[in-house]
């Protein structure tokens, strides 16, 4: 067995952080496959995940509450301390002593996959084309995920309601190939991201906003739908309704 490079072990983590466009992390998929040393350096990476989950969590020595206190400038009521004020003002000072790990540990969103979409989305958009295959014709499109996707998707003809089809790529949603289809609407671009849902319950579109994008999320016949877009929420809306509207044979 090989041992590694420091690059191959440096992809190895940025895979693990989740930190790869969709080519690259399925490219160290297939090296970790066939190689036991990058497997092995994969599996200490989640071993130190697992084991720092586990830690056991200390309670906050009295003495270091109070030094925490008088540098933030906490009151104490009565001969409690509010742990909730005094939280916030380490906060206030970590965001004060340092923006950018502010900016990196900060509010947390609420849904993987809806991130996951999104960044898929963002990454697409700053690619020099939004797409791994180009084609207004369906019939193209869906043949080209044959043997990169355990399902082919669902793809439907919108030229004819304003949402021409561009073409179609391969996202990664929880390290999963996904398929993602691209329309077009003006000079707007519209991902549809088609994520296995086996087992859950249909459920009626619902809209949100992440990262200043509007999405229209809903699942259908064991697959979660995904439309992600800067078009304005109400034509966004349009879009997934078209798109649900067609016919499943279509």
């Amino acid at each position: 067995m090989t041992t590694p490079s420091d690059d191959q072990i440096l992809l190895v983590h940025a895979y693990m952080d989740g930190e790869l466009d969709p080519a690259h992390a399925l490219d160290v998929e297939r090296r970790i496959a066939a190689d036991p040393a990058l497997a092995g350096e994969r599996d200490r990476v989640q071993a130190l995940r697992t084991a720092l989950r586990e830690l056991p969590r200390e309670r906050v020595p009295a003495s270091l509450r109070a030094r925490v206190e008088a540098i933030a400038g906490v009151r104490k009521r009565a001969e409690h301390p509010s742990w909730r004020a005094l939280a916030a003002s380490v906060a206030l000072a970590a965001i004060v002593g340092s923006g950018s790990t502010y900016l990196t540990l900060g509010p947390q969103r609420g849904d993987p996959v809806a991130d996951a979409v999104v960044a898929g989305h963002i990454r697409a958009l700053m690619a020099p084309q939004a797409f791994d295959v180009a084609s207004s014709d369906r019939h193209t499109v869906k043949p080209w995920f044959n043997g990169r996707i355990p399902e082919a998707p669902r793809v439907v003809d919108l030229s004819g309601d304003g949402f021409p089809l561009a073409g179609g790529r391969l996202d990664v949603v929880a390290r999963v190939p996904v398929a993602t289809l691209v329309y077009r609407h003006r000079q707007h671009v519209v991902s549809l991201t088609e994520v296995p849902a086996r087992g859950r319950a249909d459920a009626a579109p619902v809209r949100r906003t992440n990262d200043g994008y509007n999405l229209v999320g809903w699942t259908e016949h064991g697959v979660a739908y995904w439309a992600v877009s800067d078009l304005g929420a109400t034509e966004l809306d349009d879009f997934a309704q078209k798109f649900r509207t067609v016919p499943a044979d279509q």
